[in-house]
């Protein structure tokens, strides 16, 4: 017994030793109290880094000096957009399985356009919540057909339902987003998700969720945080000479997006302006509303009080929004993360001291990157990029051929969602032609175009006899048999579509590309030391590394591999 005991102390001495040399892990002898998992929107991998420059303390140098930090990340499905990274994120699993492909797809069976997480069954708590400002914007640009939002188009289990089984509904699960899919995506099936309204300033949600809203919900739409920037400006954080782009403040190419300006100061206008929440979600004020509002749930709901894993989301979304106007490359991206960094210091202090780091296992990564601006990267000698116009598809010489082979009279590409080509059904039906040989004949078409790398056909995808290479794995992790559209079209590096959900902007991801797929991935707090990881690991494995921390099973369609560097393995 002696010599048994000796040897179990001396193996643990030895496990200790190298957890203190390689990293420790989570604390083995006891579960996180709230798990924090943060999604930046758009943060390309190598942002972070580029601007740490202009960067405080207590934010992002805490994760990336402090935390586990995976400087290799990528994704490995083909369409980087929000919904899809983000339910990757939350499920572990990939479009293939989960179901969200784009953040719109032709519904077949409706007959129309269908947004993510739209669901008629339950309306919003605030009516006329949902109004898109972008519609006033753009006047060709619809509101919302169906009002209502839930995540039952998720066809797979998130991290968060996990727990709310695993802890029999005793785990308070929370998501907060400035995108209804952003938060929606996070809290899963289980959970409780809140977003902000451009319609009337103030965080909402819906019938899935509540009867009614909490009391403390009330409180704080009722103080209008939102209104305290009436008649501000969104001003540079530092001298403009402290910037890598500082000396690059007017660019041509840049979006005015209602009358924000290309320049600093990028002025919100008065409260009365039918653009002025718009504006606010253009800026970091877009984030720090989601903060405030993230800290008054997480204190009201008591999160992290007890012996019960608690799960937390918060989605920043600003980042992404200016990238879509400004550009990676631009000043006001880097002073967004300035202002982002600061929002981060003051969440973990608020954590720290409501909850304790040391009880908190935070994971941060992104749902996708971002691009450059083609016209940034002309300034550099990068003349192949260019802007794609998928409005004339149909209109070429060359589909106008096929049209007249096929002997159509109308459309043959009906339309273009990304990023799938969408055919003419009813045309093909009344003619008698066979699907599969006219998305062959498409396919072969859109070869030719120039900025098209790789045309592929939903037929091609069923029967898999497809070349086995980075571009149809990809696309193949896509693919839902019911959600995807005829034709996926992939453009070539550095070739875009300035279209951001109907309205013309500077930069728009969603690529198969290395720009698109690389985002950060980094653990924080929960006793874990500073690790940095080169090798190569995707956003996946966020959802199984947590669940193996909490020690539950992982979601149902995870096909992520727990990080042993957060266990200690």
């Amino acid at each position: 017994m002696i010599k048994i005991r000796y040897r179990l102390t001396l193996t643990r001495a030895i496990l200790l030793f190298a957890l203190t040399v390689l990293g420790a892990s989570v604390h083995a002898d006891k579960q996180p109290k709230l798990i924090l998992q943060i999604t930046v929107d758009a943060l390309r991998g190598d942002l972070p880094s580029r601007f740490a420059h202009v960067l405080g303390d207590g934010g992002f140098r805490y994760l990336m000096e402090q935390g586990i930090y995976y400087t290799n990340a990528h994704y490995r499905h083909a369409n980087t957009e929000t919904i899809v990274g983000h339910v990757s994120l939350a499920t572990g699993s990939m479009p293939a399985a989960h179901g969200m492909v784009a953040n719109v797809w032709f519904d077949r069976e409706l007959d129309r356009l269908a947004y993510n997480i739209e669901d008629a069954k339950y309306r919003l708590l605030t009516a006329g919540a949902d109004v898109d400002r972008k519609s006033e914007i753009d006047p060709t640009q619809k509101a919302a057909k169906v009002e209502g939002r839930s995540p039952d188009n998720i066809l797979t289990s998130t991290l968060s339902d996990e727990m709310a089984i695993h802890f029999a509904g005793k785990s308070k699960i929370f998501a907060v987003s400035v995108k209804d899919r952003g938060a929606v995506s996070m809290a899963g099936h289980a959970g409780k998700a809140f977003w902000f309204s451009k319609a009337n300033g103030e965080f909402v949600t819906s019938s899935y969720y509540y009867d009614e809203y909490p009391g403390w919900v009330n409180a704080w739409n009722a103080h209008k945080p939102a209104m305290a920037y009436s008649g501000k400006s969104w001003d540079l954080t530092h001298p403009a000479e402290k910037y890598m782009f500082g000396d690059a403040d007017d660019r041509a190419y840049e979006t005015d997006l209602a009358g924000f300006g290309k320049v600093f100061p990028h002025a919100y206008g008065k409260a009365d302006d039918k653009y002025f929440t718009t504006k606010l979600t253009l800026s970091p004020a877009g984030d720090e509303l989601t903060l405030d509002f993230a800290k008054t749930l997480l204190d009201k709901e008591q999160l992290g009080q007890d012996a019960v894993p608690d799960y937390l989301s918060i989605s920043f979304s600003s980042t992404d929004y200016v990238g879509h106007v400004f550009g990676a490359s631009s000043l006001e991206t880097e002073d967004n993360l300035v202002r982002l960094d600061r929002t981060l210091a003051d969440l973990f202090a608020y954590i720290d001291e409501k909850v304790g780091l040391d009880n908190t296992l935070i994971v941060l990564s992104a749902d996708h990157g971002q691009p450059e601006v083609p016209g940034h990267l002309h300034e550099l000698g990068i003349d192949n990029a260019h802007y794609f116009d998928t409005e004339s598809l149909d209109k070429t010489p060359a589909i106008e051929a096929l049209k007249k082979q096929f002997g159509l009279g109308e459309e043959l590409i009906e339309a273009y969602f990304h990023p799938y080509v969408y055919l003419n059904y009813q045309q093909i039906r009344e003619k008698g032609l066979d699907q599969a040989t006219v998305e062959r004949a498409v396919v072969s078409e859109l070869m030719k175009f120039d900025g098209v790398a790789y045309a592929v056909s939903s037929t091609a995808l069923r029967t898999n006899r497809l070349p086995d290479n980075l571009l149809t794995r990809s696309i193949l992790h896509n693919f839902h048999p019911k959600r995807s559209g005829d034709i996926y079209l992939v453009f070539e590096p550095n070739v875009f579509i300035n279209d951001f959900d109907g309205l013309t902007v500077a930069s728009t991801h969603g690529s198969i590309w290395r720009y698109d797929t690389f985002v950060p991935v980094i653990f924080a707090g929960a006793g874990l030391s500073a690790a940095k990881v080169s090798r190569l690991v995707a956003p996946y494995d966020i959802a199984p590394t947590l669940a193996a921390c909490l020690k539950i099973k992982t979601p149902s369609g995870a096909i992520g591999m727990p990080l042993h560097e957060v266990l200690g393995q």
